[in-house]
């Protein structure tokens, strides 16, 4: 009896140990490059953080904290001096050096159409005075380097140099420092990954890693409950009860840095505004704005997962402006706005979004244009694929667009979305609107020149409340980020949204 007893609990524990080896995690939306410097798309970089490293991290709160390097401060006031992290190795087995960070800063620069180009092109010179210590030097004062490098990931020289994007796809160049090493990516389907047993950050618990690509809500939630899955991210907010009364499943939730809102496109002649651009009149977006019931939207449509958005970071991030309040949903006031303006009888528009990227995005977008039919706005939606929505928002061809964005700063977010267009400084990326105050410019350009964290964050406050009070865009909701697995794992919930693997633990 004694020996069938210790043969049952090492069959226990031998299957316990087996399904604990293998980690299945279904993501929302489509990786389309293995390529870390190629497109700056949240899929690709949060597969990316499995398999590279950047010289700064940040922790689930977006605030940051040492990654390869273990150190950073400015020599002067356009020199900073990153000390790496010694010992670490990549994947190959070769060590770690400051010739690999200048390879990576540098290839971000050369990578055909890449778009990560504005977290490094401020750089002028490159110093390497040992195998450990990188000097970074600008042209002028500028207080983000250490941000802006923890967009870029490090790949290994001996295995990145010459390489394109489809050999980061196929394995060939996908040699990293990270916590998992790179098996197989099949488009569309899945990223194979396996233990990196040497791991400077520790040996994550998992053998091997499947992220499972699927977009489909329901699909992704029919798959955590059969067992298919281990975790699912982006849990549909209307299944969250669901979730959370089956003994056999748990959820983990954060406010997300992701923000949900409308560009309105602000040129003097606006895709599909008519002979006259109306979103040109500040008191037209005012009206837009208030006739949008925040509230509502985060309540029924979110179920609770989502809080109305009076600024373009979150709560929980670096330049967030408390005094700024949501928008008041009040039609009578957005009426009286729009007769003000020339539109007692309102106009027609197209109201584009994703249907495939956000959280309930394009039921979003029908409430909204339901709203603002109360006020003589007809808006006709147009939700699309995130694939072919974002080339149409980049060539300006989005009147009136639902855009998420997800920064750890509020000047960052700025710069990216709002900031007059200017590719040689990396202002206005994202800025689908075609709004611009010198302004807001100016306090960015301060901001950013600032070594002084509580300056420089009073100066992004600034600029938010400027653009905001301008309705540079129309802030909705900031997500609530949540992730749904079995019971028997744990998560810490993450306000970057990202999905790391090796945080996943069995319980």
């Amino acid at each position: 009896m004694r020996l069938l007893r210790a043969l049952l609990a090492a069959s226990i524990l031998w299957a316990c140990a087996t399904r604990a080896a293998d980690l299945r995690i279904g993501v929302a939306a489509d990786v389309t490059s293995m390529d870390p410097h190629f497109l700056n798309l949240q899929p690709n970089i949060n597969i990316g953080w499995q398999v590279f490293d950047a010289l700064t991290h940040v922790d689930e709160n977006a605030r940051l904290i040492p990654g390869l390097a273990v150190s950073w401060r400015a020599l002067d006031a356009t020199t900073w001096e990153f000390k790496l992290r010694r010992g670490v190795r990549f994947h190959d087995g070769s060590e770690l050096t400051a010739q690999d960070v200048v390879f990576s800063i540098e290839r971000t620069l050369q990578v055909q159409n890449g778009q990560l180009r504005p977290f490094t092109q401020r750089i002028v010179a490159k110093e390497t005075p040992d195998l450990y210590t990188v000097r970074l030097k600008t042209a002028a004062p500028y207080a983000m380097v250490p941000y802006d490098l923890n967009s870029v990931f490090i790949v290994s020289r001996k295995a990145a140099a010459g390489a394109r994007p489809e050999d980061f796809d196929s394995g060939k160049a996908m040699v990293g420092t990270g916590p998992f090493r790179f098996v197989r990516f099949a488009r569309g389907d899945r990223v194979e990954l396996a233990r990196n047993d040497k791991y400077w950050g520790g040996v994550p618990p998992w053998e091997r890693v499947t992220f499972r690509i699927v977009p489909s809500d329901p699909a992704r939630l029919a798959a955590l409950l059969s067992g298919d899955l281990d975790l699912i991210e982006q849990v549909p907010t209307a299944d969250l009860d669901r979730i959370r009364r089956d003994a056999l499943l748990q959820t983990a939730q954060k406010i997300s840095w992701r923000t949900i809102f409308f560009h309105l496109d602000q040129r003097e002649q606006a895709q599909g505004g008519g002979a006259r651009n109306p979103f040109r009149d500040l008191r037209v977006r005012r009206a837009l704005s208030m006739a949008i019931n925040r509230q509502a939207i985060a309540e029924r449509l979110m179920d609770g997962a989502a809080v109305p958005a009076s600024n373009l970071v979150s709560p929980p991030v670096y330049g967030y402006a408390p005094d700024l309040k949501p928008d008041v949903y009040d039609l009578e006031g957005a009426k009286r706005l729009l007769a003000e303006a020339g539109y007692p009888d309102g106009f027609a528009t197209t109201l584009s979004a994703p249907n495939n990227r956000y959280v309930n995005d394009e039921q979003i977008a029908q409430a909204v244009a339901q709203m603002l039919a109360r006020v003589g706005v007809r808006a006709r939606v147009q939700a699309m694929p995130m694939n072919v929505y974002l080339p149409k928002g980049a060539r300006g061809e989005l009147a009136f667009a639902m855009l998420g964005w997800g920064s750890f700063s509020a000047d960052l977010a700025l710069r990216s979305l709002v900031a007059t267009p200017d590719p040689k400084k990396g202002f206005g990326a994202f800025n689908w609107s075609g709004y611009s105050n010198r302004k807001v410019d100016e306090l960015l350009e301060r901001a950013f020149a600032t070594v002084d964290d509580k300056a420089r964050e009073e100066l992004a406050r600034e600029a938010m409340r400027i653009a905001m009070r301008e309705q540079a865009v129309i802030p909705l909701h900031h997500q609530v980020a949540t992730w749904a697995m079995k019971r028997s794992l744990s998560y810490a919930p993450r306000t970057d949204e990202f999905t790391f693997a090796h945080h996943v633990r069995p319980r």
